[in-house]
């Protein structure tokens, strides 16, 4: 019955809001409308630049609406703003912290916001503390946390003041599995025990299945909502692996996903996962023959990709081939050299002090190779990136770049075969596309008429052209991670480095980047990457598990996996591995 339904903590009607911007005014929300209930969990997914991050900023009085009407917590907003505040706890994309203060600062200084009783704060910070596993570092500069410590450490000061409505910003994105698994139930506990009203943003797919509701939201609009289990069986019976004899996913992948029919194509072990726009397999190519294919249970990404459709995803995909790029001359799929190494490295360490990054450190990379580094915050994977670029230079131990030392008097031709794209992309906000790729061209030294060319090209290439003249800051994320891999690419290397290259992104944005990179490994350009999307780990051909700087694993995705097969997971994911690998090495004394 209606009188049983819980009441809204948030309710929304036809909200509007835009942006001008190079390109024209922007409706980054356009007549949104749902109803979030009272103490219930509801996730925000869509994918980057849809308007979720706009959406929680109204909610939080940051920004206003231009039409609609929005009620939280029976309070209006624009005329209630002050009352309302006291009754949110709001956590942005970066966690809302002052990295030169200490844990116990941060928590002061939110109390403070929040008009919390200083008689009342060491009550209130005690289970906060205790159900982050925060306690023990108190004095610890915010700063100079993990990840997942930071990660836990904006959700602990978004509830000191015990609010009754909870709006988190995609707050698991960048940090690994173990971490936000630890957040959830964080989270979960929160919203059961002390019946607080969670809205959360995330760009990770495999949440949904937490939430009690879920909103879809595509370039400002709502797409569909409801429980997830009911957009789940929308898209029963549309899900199928599919393997063809003698070709790779990497290769099959590109080829089904332009089937009409298939409204979303993406590699796993041995095959691809499709999606399809009937309850039936369609028509195969002639040249895919024979094939073999499975129905398969669905997961929330694919009931994501199928209310995308095929119109939205033919708008962010293009067919664009690596060989426009400039290596026409590689070798194409089956180029592989499982004789030559790329990259080698032997004992590689790295102190910082008496603490060690990286711990005596081996592996090596294939060329053209797709290599997968994986591990916790702090496991010491961006340190070795860093050595690797010749940014920071190792302890002790040899690293060699396509036989050359990198420690030799030939690193800056060494350089020249890198292509290194950070975590944070490494762009300059305020300069423009042209700008920024002007710039990272001239670093290599083109010039003139080839430079000038060579930047048309690679903004062609990376549907960049209508945004040549928008600043790189003000980009939506896809597009500055087009933009930093664009600069990458620039000067053609043989090697590419990417860290984390696809953190906060969107499903449709991480299937184009991959398509891309697999490309360029069918042309003999080696890819080391490291990722915490454990499905994007299935892409590499082998992989190397690292914790407190040590190597724990080392092996191709389906080797990794058997490692934590058990009785009572006797098929494991890479993520149960994963798990497994970390607890199995957790040190003592070191909270999980």
């Amino acid at each position: 019955m209606a009188a049983d339904r819980p009441s809204p903590s948030i309710s929304l009607r036809n909200v509007v809001r835009t942006f001008p911007s190079p390109r024209g005014v922007v409706r980054a929300l356009d007549d949104v409308s749902f109803d979030v209930a009272e103490g219930t969990m509801t996730g925000l997914i869509g994918p980057d630049g849809a308007g979720k991050t706009t959406l929680l900023r109204i909610l939080a009085g940051i920004l206003g609406a231009d039409s609609g009407n929005v009620r939280i917590l029976g309070y209006d907003p624009a005329t209630e703003a002050p009352a309302l505040q006291r009754q949110i706890g709001y956590m942005p994309q970066k966690f809302g912290l002052y990295e030169d203060l200490t844990v116990s600062e941060n928590l002061d200084f939110h109390s403070d916001l929040h008009g919390v009783p200083a008689e009342r704060r060491k009550e209130l910070y005690r289970p906060l503390l205790s159900m982050t596993a925060l306690a023990p570092f108190g004095s610890r500069l915010a700063g100079k946390l993990s990840g997942g410590m930071k990660q836990k450490l904006g959700v602990a000061c978004s509830l000191v003041h015990a609010p009754p409505l909870l709006l988190l910003d995609e707050p698991t994105v960048g940090v690994d599995p173990v971490s936000r698994r630890e957040l959830w139930e964080i989270l979960t506990a929160q919203v059961r025990n002390k019946n607080t009203t969670l809205l959360v943003s995330t760009a990770y797919m495999d949440e949904a299945s937490r939430f009690d509701r879920v909103v879809i939201l595509y370039e400002g609009k709502v797409l569909g909502e409801g429980r997830p289990d009911e957009l789940l069986g929308e898209v029963r019976g549309h899900v199928f692996h599919v393997t063809v004899p003698s070709w790779s996913s990497r290769k099959l992948e590109p080829r089904l996903a332009g089937v009409p029919g298939i409204l979303d194509a993406v590699g796993e072990e041995n095959g691809v996962r499709i999606v399809t726009s009937n309850p039936s397999l369609p028509s195969l190519p002639e040249d895919l023959a024979p094939f073999t294919s499975t129905p398969v249970e669905p997961r929330f990404e694919d009931a994501f990709m199928q209310r995308l459709g095929r119109a939205s995803l033919e708008k962010r995909t293009s067919s664009r081939s690596p060989g426009q790029l400039g290596w026409e001359s590689k070798r194409a799929e089956g180029g592989r050299d499982d004789q030559t190494d790329s990259i080698v490295i032997r004992n590689l360490t790295r102190t910082f002090g008496s603490f060690k990054a990286v711990d005596d450190l081996t592996f090596n990379v294939h060329r053209g190779e797709i290599f997968g580094l994986l591990g916790a915050n702090g496991a010491g994977k961006t340190t070795t990136f860093r050595m690797l670029s010749g940014l920071l230079l190792p302890t002790s131990g040899e690293l060699l770049i396509d036989g050359q030392n990198v420690l030799g008097s030939e690193v800056s031709k060494i350089r020249q075969r890198l292509g290194y794209m950070s975590q944070k992309f490494s762009l300059y906000s305020q300069l423009t596309v042209t700008q920024n790729l002007t710039f990272f061209t001239s670093a290599y030294g083109l010039s003139g008429k080839r430079q000038k060319d060579r930047i048309a090209e690679i903004e062609e290439y990376f549907g960049l052209t209508p945004y040549r003249q928008e600043s790189a800051g003000l980009l939506p994320l896809g597009f500055r991670q087009r933009l930093a891999l664009a600069a990458a690419l620039a000067h053609e290397p043989s090697i590419l480095l990417l860290d984390e290259p696809t953190s906060g992104v969107d499903p449709l944005a991480r299937r184009e980047f991959w398509r891309t990179i697999s490309q360029l490994s069918f042309r003999g350009v080696s890819v080391l990457v490291t990722t915490h999307f454990m499905t994007e780990a299935e892409y590499c051909d082998r992989l190397a598990i690292m914790a407190q700087g040590k190597l724990l694993a080392l092996g191709t995705p389906a080797e990794i996996r058997r490692r934590a097969q058990s009785p009572d997971i006797p098929d494991p994911s890479l993520e149960d591995a994963f798990i497994f690998l970390l607890e199995q090495n957790q040190p003592a004394g070191l909270p999980s």
